[in-house]
């Protein structure tokens, strides 16, 4: 038997019908859902230092469970010494089970173990039902060992849905466990 993600048969046994039912739904594909989840890593110091991407793409490789790609300037700017096709920055983008896969783990073990957390704050939304928050170090999660840390990065991940309102997407993501700050 395949392994199905937990989060994934909750969202299909608990979350849509307590949506259809809150929101009076006539079908369950008018349920909003999370399409992908993006995390990304800016890089400025990676400007002096090339190896800094590779261990980024590394790090974010270990953490989402598929390979990660490094992200390229899109122009020069002479105050940064930027070069346009410099690599500057980490990203992989997650969909499917890996997404679901990433989410629990994000909820259930990461979040708790970031220092004095109080919540996540529920303003990172965007006005189109997307969900932005920032991860001040990738050490919250467990699968980076801490004694293999070259620098501390933070990562910014956003949550994309499949509705353009930011109510009914604050409604899935709590749903889904999301602890908001009140």
């Amino acid at each position: 038997m395949n392994h199905v993600a937990r989060l994934k048969v909750e969202y299909r046994d608990k979350i849509v019908p307590t949506l259809i039912e809150r929101n009076k739904y006539k079908s369950p594909m008018q349920v909003p859902k999370i399409t992908k989840i993006v995390l990304s890593q800016g890089l400025g110091q990676a400007v002096a230092d090339k190896k800094i991407v590779d261990y980024a793409v590394d790090e974010m490789t270990i953490i989402s469970g598929q390979k990660a790609v490094a992200t390229l300037a899109k122009k020069d700017i002479s105050n940064f010494k930027l070069r346009k096709g410099m690599p500057i920055g980490a990203k992989v983008t997650l969909r499917g089970d890996q997404m679901f896969e990433f989410l629990d783990r994000f909820i259930s073990v990461s979040l708790p173990r970031t220092r004095d957390f109080r919540g996540v704050n529920p303003k990172g939304f965007d006005g189109r039902g997307n969900y932005n928050l920032g991860v001040k170090e990738q050490i919250i999660f467990p699968e980076i060992e801490i004694d293999k840390v070259k620098q501390i990065n933070g990562m910014d991940i956003t949550i994309v849905t499949s509705t353009n309102n930011d109510k009914e997407a604050l409604e899935l993501l709590t749903e889904f466990g999301l602890p908001f700050k009140k």
